[in-house]
């Protein structure tokens, strides 16, 4: 017993030791602080009118939102039984608190959480989450378990369940053939469709054609709003509604109505997977990635504030495209929630290639050595991590000394580089790790496959990177093979 108490007295501090050495306390970055901010972006093509973010002060007054438990979303006819009514007995539950987490990996779950949490919320009477014709026209691709896993339920009020939308899954979550689900990845969401289906809805319902027209109108300006660009990307005033609903179905999975591009060049949804090491963000390089900091803010502004800033005196989101709301109306995540993201976003790992690295993928490896594709392309992140101007921008001096460039144009169509307001003049040289289970490619989605991009026939309609057209068809194939297992 004595000899018991004996050892307990000499390894109980030890072990005290061992547990407050696991634990996890995080120097959370401030994530709106206003030096930082003025430094993270790439001024824009006309630099004139680089946004002028919202301040630190204005920032810190929007309320911190919850993040609420979620709940999966069954396609029509996978739904269990009487689903709907449990839900509606489920109390409220906020499921993110900084004060629990002890651990780093306690903090990557909460970050999960985060990353599945909407932002937005509408009645599920009216949600085209619960259409079945939404999934009829739209393809979506479902989990093997039936589920939508792009939505979410929520409850925030006991007997009250709504759809959540926007949170950063549903762009970023791919559902592969076999019901897979990857998270991060390039997502496959048929955004387009979804977006179509309210104003579609409201015609189906006998609301007079001119009030949805204006609607979509406004939401067009607020998406793609850029008055000193032309022609402007925000589309032709007179577009009929129909051909703005069909500009926005045509959108393939894998690209999504983002704002700051435009109706005619929708953003491909980036991979996440790997952004850890990744310099610039944004297809056009928006945003420098200098630390964890600038993962935080780029989140913010992408879910809370980037329709805030001014662009040359134009507010995307604000009152009269002037003047930004009062901070009280709007809602932001707190640091420790965007700490946790950034931690989880850091965290991610590729699924395993199901391709293998054969013969035919070492005579790949072969002739991307040859081809010099490593020069943009390098090993082992398969990026340079460095921009390349789009056709017809200059690069300004001092930006030789300021950003990573390669002074050289590939000839990629300019139009969301040089058309949209968030155009910098330049795209970013993207990893080529992982692209097995992307797709479609291109910054705007514009090829399909890889067999697509190197089929010398899409630069008939997808202009600029020719490198690798001019192959035979064979070292195509050993090409491709090898890329895919990358």
């Amino acid at each position: 017993m004595f000899k018991r108490l004996a050892i307990l007295a000499v390894i109980g501090p030890a072990l005290a030791l061992v547990i407050r050495a696991q634990e996890f306390v995080p120097e959370i970055p401030r994530t709106w602080d206003d030096e930082a901010v003025a430094a993270m972006e790439v001024p824009l093509a006309n630099p004139a009118f680089s946004p002028r973010q919202v301040s630190a002060d204005y920032y810190y007054r929007m309320a911190v939102r919850p993040i609420y438990k979620t709940y999966p979303v069954y396609a029509p006819g996978h739904e269990p039984p009487g689903y709907i009514a449990w839900l509606r007995q489920q109390e409220p539950e906020v499921v993110f608190d900084p004060a629990a987490l002890r651990t780093e990996a306690d903090w990557i779950r909460a970050g999960e959480l985060v990353f599945d949490a909407p932002i937005n919320f509408e009645d599920i009477a009216t949600s085209p989450a619960r259409s079945p014709g939404f999934y009829e026209t739209s393809g979506v691709r479902l989990a093997a378990d039936g589920t939508l896993p792009h939505k979410r339920y929520v409850v925030r009020e006991k007997g009250v369940v709504e759809v959540g939308n926007l949170s950063c899954g549903q762009c970023h979550t791919r559902v592969m053939p076999d019901g897979a689900v990857i998270k991060g990845a390039q997502g496959n969401f048929p955004e387009g469709h979804f977006f179509a289906a309210r104003p579609r809805r409201l015609l189906a319902e006998g609301r007079p054609a001119d009030a949805v027209l204006a609607r979509v109108r406004l939401s067009l300006r607020q998406l793609y709003g850029a008055p000193w660009i032309q022609p402007p990307p925000d589309g032709d005033a007179a577009m009929p509604l129909d051909d703005v609903l069909r500009a926005w179905e045509s959108s393939p999975p894998g690209v999504t109505i983002r704002q700051g591009t435009s109706l005619s060049h929708p953003a491909q949804v980036p991979d996440l997977i790997g952004i850890k090491d990744r310099k610039y963000l944004d297809h056009t390089g928006l945003v420098r990635h200098r630390s964890i900091g600038d993962v935080m803010r780029y989140a913010a502004l992408n879910q809370d504030v980037q329709d805030l800033a001014s662009y040359g005196g134009f507010v995307p989101q604000g009152r009269e495209f002037r003047d930004v709301p009062d901070p009280a109306t709007r809602s932001r995540y707190s640091d420790a929630q965007l700490y946790a993201l950034a931690l989880y976003l850091y965290s991610l790992k590729p699924p395993p290639t199901p391709h293998p690295f054969d013969a035919l993928a070492a005579r790949g490896q072969d002739v991307f050595t040859r081809e010099g594709c490593a020069r943009c392309h390098t090993p082992p992140l398969y990026t340079n991590n460095k921009l390349t101007p789009a056709p017809g921008f200059d690069i300004p001096p001092d930006h030789r000394a300021r950003f990573d460039i390669v002074p050289r144009s590939v000839g990629t169509d300019p139009t969301a580089a040089l058309g949209t307001r968030r155009g910098t003049g330049y795209y970013k040289v993207p990893s080529l790790k992982g692209v097995w289970y992307r797709g479609p490619f291109q910054h705007n989605g514009a090829v399909a496959t890889l067999e697509d991009w190197f089929d010398a026939r899409r630069t008939a309609t997808v202009k600029g990177h020719e490198y690798g057209l001019d192959l035979t068809a064979g070292e195509k194939r050993a090409l491709i093979a090898f890329l895919k297992t990358l």
